[in-house]
């Protein structure tokens, strides 16, 4: 007899580029044979959000039926960021809380210093806030297709990896300091593509782009341009593993963002205040 939807695990589905995006299906696809798939993603796209709240999100949600290889999902759009979206879905749509959120899969990379930045891995982070396991998957692509709904990009080995390791978060007890697991997937990769386990690099993949504009009053975002040079790259980072060496790079995220140092030889430090820089 098939499980039904309260037997089987309970997995939320979201991602940072809207509910539109073929790497949300190629995930919800692929994640559905682990479990039952709720899928609600921010109705517009998101990018760049991180796990910010902004008070003007409306929160209105509307359901929708969609149709993908066969397969009929009732999915909800919300009016609002990736990780107030895994607020509303764990707080009004489903009616139990999640075993594991996973966000993505993501156009475009999201490594290092950017994990603030990504509404991806702001989404898993949202997740993980309530005691949930949370993955965050990202493809690398070439820049053009990062803000895009593009169906020329293909998802199938993000997705493989996707329910690889989502079976094992709903699995297995990993370290108490892991929250979130996030996975960056090279554009060549297969699926007998090893992964590794890295850590996120300290420096900056992305540099900030100033605009191109006569004047201040004439409206110019900035932008992003690559690194050229990845050999700056620490070898056991997450640029590194995927840029340089074409492999899947496993990194494993704390909530606890506490710098890890010695509290007390940095108290001793702090403490030591000349008394001629000592206020009044």
């Amino acid at each position: 007899m098939p499980m039904s939807k309260k037997d089987r695990p309970q997995i939320l589905l979201t991602n940072d580029d809207g509910i539109n995006s073929p790497g949300l299906w190629a995930a919800a696809e692929a994640l559905s044979a682990l479990g039952f798939v709720w899928v609600a993603a921010p109705r517009q796209q998101s990018s760049g959000m991180g796990r910010s709240m902004p008070t003007s999100s409306d929160g209105i949600i509307t359901t929708q039926s969609l149709t993908v290889h066969g397969k009929t999902w009732s999915i909800y759009a919300v009016g609002g960021t990736p990780a107030q979206t895994v607020q509303h879905a764990i707080l009004e749509i489903m009616p139990t809380q999640p075993d594991l959120v996973v966000a993505g899969i993501n156009y475009g990379t999201n490594f290092g210093t950017g994990v603030t930045i990504s509404g991806t891995v702001g989404a898993a982070l949202e997740g993980a806030s309530y005691d949930i396991p949370a993955l965050a998957v990202s493809l690398e692509t070439e820049h053009k297709y990062h803000m895009s709904n593009s169906h020329e990009i293909d998802f199938s080995v993000a997705a493989y990896f996707t329910q690889l390791f989502a079976a094992e978060l709903l699995t297995k007890k990993f370290p108490e300091d892991m929250q979130v697991l996030k996975i960056e997937v090279p554009s060549d990769a297969t699926p007998q593509t090893p992964w590794v386990m890295t850590r996120l690099t300290r420096q900056r993949f992305y540099l900030p782009t100033a605009p191109e504009r006569p004047s201040w009053d004439v409206a110019g975002p900035t932008g992003y341009a690559q690194v050229p040079d990845i050999s700056v790259f620490e070898e056991d980072s997450d640029v590194y593993v995927v840029m340089a060496n074409r492999q899947v790079a496993v990194t494993p995220l704390s909530m606890d963002m506490t710098a890890r140092v010695d509290m007390q030889e940095l108290e001793n430090q702090l403490r030591q205040t000349s008394p001629a820089k000592r206020p009044a």
